[in-house]
């Protein structure tokens, strides 16, 4: 299924605009209004038409495929377009007014927080978590990968081989943890984002915080280092980890297709990438304090856990909003867009499609109260 996923992300980032309908659970029916009803009152009962686009993070890609799709039928008249530049980029041309939201796999800065009080109608941009997916780190070695084969590695050694200190796969750091494996004297090729990324920043932040001391950079968006190749997008770097042996890369989990993945060390043991294992994390994560702003609904991963079939290396997608728009309709869109997105049924429709993990009961009321902020009149 992810094979297929990646060859849907491929055909969107070429351009392809999907026509969508917007559910309108999020207005229509009482149990996504607001306890004081606001939203029955405020929004409009029937269908949504127009065009509506959103750009920003490709690890969402395969989901707001799935999301759009949901809405077929239900809203005909509305259009709909996702352009997976990256979060740097999506959150850019969302601060100009170019797009109804924008989609990042990092919180909003708070510089971007203020310049978003120019494009708000009133207040500024707040960001609701709306995809949790483990980060994989995915590598192609003849004999390993294509024999369905998981590496072992703690944080220190993943850490030192994007930092081109550790460069070949037999080197003993990898091969003390993987005794069971015979490794090659492959020289190593590490993949990185070469565009303004969130989860160039989610990946190097796992190092940040589980292996500080082999990890000396800023954190950012931008690769901080020389070391390896940059490749565009999501779909950029695993379409160049699968053209060499010896490669490794990271990338959202939905779109790793038949490619090897890391099995990353948590306390005592190994643990393989999933969306279960990512979502253990999250819950063992608490609310971001320094994220100021209204409605604002940001997590602070917490990379060092230690919880049993934890998967430490994972981004948390959210979805940048205003709480008021110049034009009434993009408000209706906005408002139902997102309350479908994070709705069961939308977490269920992402789930089945991208692999990724709902979100957990402990965020979902925060985020349904920053939603219904949002004024459609």
């Amino acid at each position: 299924m992810r094979k297929n996923i990646f060859v849907r992300s491929i055909a969107a980032i070429s351009g392809i605009v999907m026509l969508a309908g917007l559910a309108a659970c999020g207005d229509n029916t009482a149990s996504t209004t607001s306890s004081n009803g606001s939203s029955s009152d405020t929004t409009k009962s029937e269908p949504i038409s127009g065009n509506f686009q959103g750009a920003g993070a490709s690890s969402q890609q395969a989901a707001v495929e799935a999301w759009v799709a949901g809405f077929q039928g239900t809203n005909p008249d509305a259009k709909i377009a996702y352009n997976p530049t990256g979060s740097g980029a999506g959150v850019t041309t969302f601060l100009t007014g170019a797009t109804a939201w924008a989609g990042s796999d990092k919180a909003l800065a708070s510089d971007e927080v203020s310049k978003s009080e120019a494009v708000c109608a009133s207040g500024a941009a707040f960001d609701v978590p709306v995809y949790i997916s483990p980060i994989a780190v995915v590598f192609n070695l003849k004999g390993i990968s294509d024999a369905g084969k998981h590496i072992n590695m703690d944080a220190s050694t993943i850490a030192k081989i994007f930092d081109g200190k550790i460069t070949k796969w037999n080197d003993p750091a990898i091969a003390d943890q993987n005794k069971d494996l015979k490794l090659p004297d492959t020289a190593i090729t590490v993949v990185h984002r070469s565009d303004k990324s969130g989860t160039t920043q989610n990946f190097v932040s796992y190092f940040k915080d589980a292996a500080p001391n082999d990890w000396s950079y800023d954190l950012s968006e931008n690769w901080p280092n020389s070391v390896g190749q940059g490749a565009k997008g999501t779909s950029g770097v695993i379409s160049t980890v699968q053209q060499a042996d010896g490669t490794i890369g990271y990338a959202d989990f939905s779109q790793v297709g038949k490619l090897g993945t890391v099995a990353v060390k948590v306390g005592d043991s190994y643990n393989e990438i999933s969306a279960e294992g990512g979502s253990k994390v999250i819950e063992d994560s608490k609310l971001d304090e320094s994220a100021t702003g209204d409605n604002r609904v940001v997590v602070k991963i917490n990379h060092e856990t230690t919880a049993k079939g934890a998967y430490p290396i994972v981004l948390v997608s959210y979805m940048i909003a205003c709480p008021a728009y110049k034009d009434t309709k993009t408000a209706e869109f906005v408002k139902s867009w997102l309350t479908y997105v994070t709705s069961d049924e939308g977490q269920k429709t992402a789930q089945d499609a991208a692999g990724s993990a709902p979100l957990p009961s402990s965020l979902t009321s925060k985020v349904t109260k920053s939603i219904e902020a949002i004024k459609t009149k």
